[in-house]
């Protein structure tokens, strides 16, 4: 795994910094790029990790830049750190035709098709490469690492920390992508990354990974309900079934009036750092 790290910009912010970095990315075999706010704390002692996985169209910026989560990071010592969405500069015929698929749209999964099976590795590179090269740079608590995430990224988190339950000790979601093999956009990724053979998707489906796998914390999801993709695109009651089938233990709270947006991700931010802060120091 590629330890070479690229500095890009630092910004102080929240008495903490904001950095930008890329490096090589044997897993995606190619350039990647992340971001991470370490908070004041840090300076002294380790720390726990937050991971945030963004959703489509969106690239490591969007989050650390419109989601104002380093305050509350600063509060209660955690440090943050946000990946690219997928791949990019591939060279793939095609990565650039949808904005749902292909180059922002990476879906966290482990392509085994061609052609996106040699660069679209984005599971291994977000539960693997990114976490070792995390600890070998940062001031990290690595017994301590939480993970979140938006639309697709929260399908992301769920997914990761379903199936890596002693890595990831916390675990919540922005109007999440909960059973993609049953919505428009699941589909599309699934069957061009994974192939036809519905049986592989199963393994990236958060609403059937919880039938097999409970998590010793609760899950905690907001979701708007002014969300124009709720319906279609989310259906969140399919996890909340499953949870309750399973005895997951989850807080799925419907936000009246919200979006898909950032000013609804910005609203409740606080709410999840502190679920997760909460568990990390425990």
């Amino acid at each position: 795994m590629s330890q070479l790290l690229t500095p890009l910009n630092t910004y102080a912010c929240f008495n903490g910094t904001v950095s930008f970095y890329s490096h090589p990315s044997t897993t995606c075999k190619g350039e990647m790029k992340f971001t991470v706010y370490l908070p004041p704390r840090s300076q002294s002692e380790p720390l726990p990790v937050l991971y945030f996985l963004s959703g489509l169209t969106c690239t490591e910026e969007n989050f650390i830049v419109k989601a104002g989560a380093q305050q509350f990071a600063a509060k209660y010592g955690v440090i943050l750190v946000a990946p690219d969405t997928s791949p990019r500069g591939a060279n793939i015929p095609g990565e650039e035709d949808d904005w749902d698929f292909g180059t922002g749209a990476g879906f966290y999964v482990d392509a085994t098709q061609e052609p996106w099976r040699s660069h679209y590795q984005m599971y291994s590179y977000v539960t693997q490469e990114l976490p070792a090269i995390i600890a070998a740079h940062f001031p990290i608590k690595t017994d301590r690492q939480g993970i979140f995430g938006h639309s697709m990224g929260g399908h992301g988190a769920l997914v990761c920390a379903l199936r890596n339950p002693e890595q990831y000790r916390s675990v919540s979601a922005f109007a999440p992508i909960v059973a993609p093999m049953r919505v428009p956009w699941g589909q599309k990724a699934f069957t061009n990354y994974l192939g036809v053979d519905e049986e592989t998707w199963r393994s990236y489906d958060a609403s059937e990974l919880v039938l097999t796998t409970q998590l010793k914390h609760s899950i905690l999801i907001d979701q708007g309900t002014a969300d124009t993709f709720l319906e279609k695109q989310l259906m969140p009651q399919v996890f909340e079934q499953a949870c309750a089938k399973s005895g997951q233990p989850l807080t799925l709270r419907m936000q009246d009036g919200y979006d898909h947006s950032y000013y609804f991700i910005s609203t409740f931010v606080e709410d999840h750092i502190r679920h997760h802060a909460e568990i990390l120091w425990s």
